[in-house]
């Protein structure tokens, strides 16, 4: 595996998994529709080789419009099926717009999953608009949410698999991060001092 990052644009050369194709084959169709997206949670980990399985992907949303969702519902009704909602209807107003879930799986293939969700909240707003872009082996791109705020809020979530991925994380990019915006974020969401020390050595080296 090969990384460059550049503050906001990171270009990686990988053999890809699985998964990755899955989520390639998803966001395409976000693309397609012009809604803005971001990946979060534990596939950021294992998209930069972190090694544990995980059934389901989380991507935020955009809060897009009933019209631009249905030319997204039916690209997507092509090769998914949504396992929690029966049409494009019910999805935007039973669950998106009440702020629930969609999980969409491929067809005939139930895991993995994606779980896809509005933006809800301030900090989720602005996990989308602090986004990277990654350039994936010169032919993909796609939008993570920043390190900053994805290893502070693994360290909010706090259950085990989340503070190894903070770790995991901060030990890859560590050099990297923009340390106020990872200490704003920090402050944000209450992170216990304590909290911080399951980032290793490095954390206080740098604090």
């Amino acid at each position: 595996m090969e990384i460059e990052y550049v503050k906001g644009n990171i270009s990686i050369r990988k053999e890809l998994l699985s998964l990755d194709n899955f989520v390639l084959a998803f966001i395409e169709l976000l693309d397609k529709s012009s809604i803005d997206y971001v990946i979060v949670s534990g596939y950021v980990g294992i998209f930069f080789g972190r090694s544990r399985n995980t059934e389901d992907v989380d991507i935020l949303i955009e809060r897009c419009d009933s019209k631009k969702f249905q030319e997204f519902w039916s690209l997507t009704m092509q090769k998914f099926e949504c396992m929690n909602a029966k049409n494009q209807e019910d999805a935007y107003k039973e669950y998106l717009s009440n702020d629930s879930s969609l999980r969409f799986y491929e067809k005939n293939n139930f895991i993995p999953n994606m779980e896809l969700k509005f933006v809800k909240n301030d900090f989720d707003k602005l996990t989308l608009k602090t986004k990277n872009q990654i350039n994936l082996n010169n032919k993909y791109r796609m939008f993570f949410s920043s390190f900053e705020l994805q290893i502070a809020y693994k360290l909010f979530l706090g259950a085990q698999k989340d503070i190894e991925d903070a770790r995991f994380l901060y030990k890859l990019f560590n050099k990297e991060l923009d340390r106020r915006i990872f200490e704003g974020a920090l402050f944000v969401l209450k992170i216990p001092s304590q909290m911080l020390s399951y980032l290793g050595d490095d954390y206080e080296k740098k604090s």
